[in-house]
């Protein structure tokens, strides 16, 4: 403390530099998880500063002057040119802004993992705020998907108004049995602690199990699990700015938005506890600008 803290920011560019040649005043643009990278290592030289051993978080990094970074609960913010995405024209800002980490994270494992091809069979697991995205691009790519998830209420979700091909109970031992051996790939976006033995049991022979989501505790992973089909499990974490540009502008093609309630700055506190519910469809998003124009004093 003190921190200022959020990342998935959108707004409008009010003043430039006067070496800036990537945006003008007046576009609309946006600035995801990162800030800043070292320029020089193998990763920056590759279009992935994501994975820059010298990276600069959005908020509470410290950055190239020493000062910390301050996210977007700021009422305006500064930003090198190079971590700015340009907003396409006619995409709304508001549902274009969590795509700028939660889109992102799961656009860059389908593409780099070659799972989002036509004729590919893709699950996902978990459909919250990274799960939903996932199953919209794995759709637009060309993909057939299945939602794997513990709740069966979310089936009708999945199903008629994401787009998902079908629907998997993860607890329904059944179900899981049918399944066996017919994935290409899995995308795992769940945080919470959960088996992973039956997932690998999904995937064909050569099939990826990609890891998104964080768990705080350590998964078991069986050895021969992943030796019997030469199977792969492996990580991913967000994406360079080069791919995140190419992310917000195939969304904007597509049509693909995040799912988003706005809310005002001071309803953050109720937002807090309906997260911790899990009473949301599927992020919210504060305007900060409107919260900003409502308590502003009358001259």
């Amino acid at each position: 403390m003190p921190i200022i803290c959020r990342h998935e920011i959108v707004g409008e560019v009010t003043e430039v530099g006067s070496k800036v040649e990537k945006v003008k005043v007046g576009d609309k643009v946006g600035v995801g998880c990162m800030v800043g990278a070292c320029h020089s290592c193998d990763s920056c030289a590759n279009d992935l500063e994501n994975y820059c051993p010298k990276l600069i978080l959005t908020y509470n990094g410290i950055y190239y002057d020493g000062t910390i970074t301050y996210g977007g609960y700021s009422d305006s913010m500064v930003a090198n040119e190079r971590y700015v995405v340009r907003i396409p024209d006619g995409m709304p800002l508001d549902s274009a802004a969590p795509l700028l980490c939660a889109g992102i994270t799961v656009y860059s494992p389908l593409k780099y993992f070659g799972l989002g091809e036509p004729g590919k069979h893709i699950g996902i697991v978990g459909l919250g705020g990274l799960g939903h995205v996932a199953v919209k691009f794995a759709k637009a790519l060309g993909s057939k998907v299945t939602v794997i998830s513990t709740s069966p209420s979310k089936k009708a979700e999945a199903l008629e108004h994401l787009g998902a091909d079908s629907f998997l109970v993860s607890r329904d031992q059944d179900e899981l049995q049918a399944a066996m051996g017919t994935f290409d790939g899995i995308i795992d976006t769940v945080s919470a602690t959960h088996p992973i033995m039956p997932l690998l049991g999904l995937l064909k022979s050569h099939g990826k199990l990609i890891m998104v989501g964080a768990p705080c505790e350590p998964l078991e992973v069986p050895a021969f699990s992943l030796i019997v089909g030469r199977k792969t499990m492996a990580g991913s974490g967000i994406g360079g700015m080069k791919e995140t540009q190419e992310m917000i502008d195939f969304a904007a093609k597509h049509n693909i938005k995040a799912d988003i309630e706005v809310i005002s700055m001071d309803y953050v506190n109720k937002a807090m506890e309906r997260l911790e519910q899990a009473d949301v469809r599927y992020r919210f998003v504060i305007d900060i600008g409107n919260t900003l124009a409502a308590t502003k004093p009358s001259s």
